[in-house]
């Protein structure tokens, strides 16, 4: 992977495709890296220039060394879209990638195509929550969480038919270090767009999951009420739903991006 140059945070990311089309962005959820969008990527690149990147205390990405922000997530991207030369480009985020495409939604419009924002929600989960989270990570580290992972991003009935791609997104989930995760849960126990989002114009397509038990169907509809130029998809899967659904997932985004 290539790693950016100039950040304080140095973020690992990769290019590919054609850089003379159109630009798409893919974000990763909390917990994972850039190759949870591999199944999309074999797709999209035949007609985007794909940049994807793993967001900061993540796969090869930088490590803080205090709790991070959205609005340094969001700075992530700006900066290395302005370190390729890229001045506007799509985005597609999931969860808190999702939460990372909230705020360039609101703090940088003028950058964005297009708007994707995958399983998430204006807040996701209670403050309290994520702080027993971050303790018990703490303490015990990521594997003390793994089997309630697996409930929380897929569907029993996926989890069962499809074990061997189960595993090896759960055992990239454990490798994460520790104080990456613990770093991005305070971004998701702090961020709230919730009296900010309707202020988002950019063409936006929100995606959940029928059996997505932390960022609902529910969650999805008031995100699509509240930001005009919005639709909504509604996938048969849980948390993952770009693994879990991926090719309604993939023909669902690339037939907005062509809008």
């Amino acid at each position: 992977m290539l790693k950016t140059k100039n950040n304080l945070i140095n973020i690992a990311y990769t290019l590919e495709g054609n850089q003379n089309n159109p630009v798409l962005v893919f974000s990763n959820s909390l917990g994972t890296n850039h190759t949870m969008w591999d199944g999309q990527c074999e797709i999209l690149k035949e007609n985007y220039f794909i940049v994807r990147y793993d967001t900061r205390g993540h796969g090869e990405s930088d490590v803080p060394n205090t709790p991070s922000s959205i609005e340094e997530l969001g700075n992530d991207v700006l900066n290395l879209m302005d370190e390729l030369g890229i001045a506007t480009f799509h985005f597609c985020g999931l969860s808190i990638g999702g939460l990372t495409g909230q705020w360039l939604g609101l703090n940088a419009q003028n950058r964005l195509e297009k708007l994707i924002i995958a399983n998430t929600a204006m807040k996701i989960g209670a403050f309290e929550n994520w702080n027993d989270r971050i303790e018990t990570v703490r303490e015990n580290g990521l594997s003390s969480i793994i089997e309630g992972t697996r409930k929380i991003w897929f569907s029993k009935s996926f989890a069962e038919t499809k074990p061997p791609l189960v595993n090896t997104i759960l055992d990239d989930f454990i490798k994460t270090p520790i104080e990456g995760y613990i770093s991005c849960c305070a971004v998701v126990r702090d961020a709230d767009f919730t009296n900010q989002i309707e202020k988002i114009t950019t063409p936006t397509l929100i995606f959940t999951g029928t059996n997505d038990i932390i960022t609902t169907v529910l969650d999805g509809i008031e995100m699509t009420k509240k930001i005009k130029n919005s639709e909504m998809v509604e996938l048969n899967a849980a948390h993952i739903s770009n693994i879990e659904d991926g090719h309604l997932f993939t023909t669902k985004l690339l037939k907005f991006l062509k809008k």
